[in-house]
C-alpha cells in the first residue's frame, strides 16, 4: 500500500488506465484508432494511459463504447471517482483530534439500512461502551499524537450509535472471540462491555456473530472492515482510512463477510463465549 495519499492516487490511476490498456488489447483497437472513434486528440489518449490526466466519467464512457465493453463502464467510472478519496492517512483525518472523525461519518450510518461488520481486533464501534471508547481511543490518541478531545470523541461515538435503537437499520457483525480476550482498559472496563454485548443481542436491529478459536478457517483472519448497506466499504489499517467504492471491490468485501459470518456462533453459543471470557477475568 502506497505511504501517503498522493502516491496512493498516483499507483490507482495507473490501476486504472491498465484496465483502460487491456479494454484496448482485449478489443484490438490501437490508440489512434481509439482517439478517431472517440473524437478527441490521440495525445489525450496517451496521457489517460500514463496516469497524467484523469479521464471523465464521459471519457470512460465513449473508451468502453470503442472498445465494444460498455458492460465495465459503470465499475471503472467507480475506480475512477474513487481515487482522490480512497486511501487517506490517520494523521490528516485527525489532525485536529479524534471528534472530528467521529462526527463525519454519522451521515453515512444515518443513511445506511444494512450495516455489516467484521472485526478481528476490537469491539465495533457501535457496540462499545463509554469506558471501553474512553480507554480505546486514549491508546489512539496516544499512538498518533493528536490533539486530546478523547472526552468529546468518545461522545460523538456513543451519539453516533444511536442508529442501532433507532431508525430502518439492521446490523449484521461478526467478531473474532479473541476480541473478548484483547483487554482494552481494566477487567472493570472489559466486563462491562462484554456485558454490554449480551445486552445488545437482544436487540432486534443486531445479529452478533463470534468466530470461536477452534472454528475450521475457510477464511483467515484480515484487517476490520465495514460495508454501508452495497454502495461503500471503508478497511480501517494501521496507517490509513480506505475507501472502496467500486462495484467489483465491495462485493469481495460482500464475499468475505459471508465467509466469516459463516464461521461464527450466534444466539446461545455465541453467549457462552462471551460468559466465558467475562469469567476469565476473575
Amino acid at each position: 500500500m502506497p505511504t501517503s495519499p498522493s502516491s496512493s492516487a498516483q499507483a490507482a490511476r495507473e490501476a486504472l488506465a491498465g484496465r483502460l490498456r487491456d479494454l484496448m488489447r482485449d478489443a484490438g483497437v490501437k490508440g489512434g484508432e481509439l482517439a478517431a472513434i472517440c473524437g478527441w486528440h490521440a495525445a489525450k489518449t496517451s496521457r489517460i494511459l500514463h496516469g497524467k490526466t484523469p479521464a471523465s466519467d464521459d471519457d470512460i464512457r465513449a473508451w468502453c463504447r470503442a472498445c465494444g465493453a460498455e458492460e465495465q463502464a459503470a465499475d471503472l467510472i467507480a475506480a475512477n471517482r474513487s481515487v482522490d478519496s480512497m486511501y487517506i492517512e490517520w494523521r490528516r483525518l485527525t489532525r485536529t483530534g479524534l471528534r472530528q472523525a467521529q462526527e463525519a461519518r454519522v451521515p453515512l450510518y444515518e443513511r445506511t439500512r444494512l450495516f455489516r461488520s467484521y472485526s478481528s481486533r476490537v469491539v465495533p464501534g457501535v457496540l462499545q461502551t463509554e469506558a471501553y471508547a474512553t480507554a480505546l481511543l486514549g491508546t489512539v490518541a496516544d499512538f498518533r499524537q493528536t490533539p486530546d478531545d478523547v472526552t468529546e470523541a468518545v461522545a460523538a461515538r456513543l451519539a453516533r450509535s444511536h442508529v442501532i435503537r433507532d431508525g430502518n437499520h439492521r446490523f449484521a457483525l461478526v467478531i473474532e472471540e479473541a476480541v473478548l480476550r484483547y483487554r482494552i482498559g481494566d477487567s472493570a472496563t472489559m466486563a462491562g462491555q462484554l456485558g454490554h454485548l449480551l445486552t445488545a443481542m437482544s436487540l432486534p436491529s443486531v445479529s452478533l456473530g463470534i468466530i470461536p478459536f477452534a472454528a475450521n478457517r475457510t477464511m483467515w483472519p484480515t484487517e476490520t472492515f465495514n460495508i454501508f448497506d452495497d454502495q461503500q466499504a471503508a478497511v480501517e489499517l494501521l496507517s490509513a482510512q480506505v475507501t472502496v467504492t467500486v462495484p467489483s471491490d465491495i462485493s469481495l468485501y460482500v464475499q468475505a463477510f459471508s465467509r466469516f459470518a459463516g464461521l461464527a456462533v450466534h444466539g446461545a453459543n455465541a453467549r457462552s463465549l462471551i460468559t466465558t471470557a467475562i469469567d476469565a477475568l476473575e
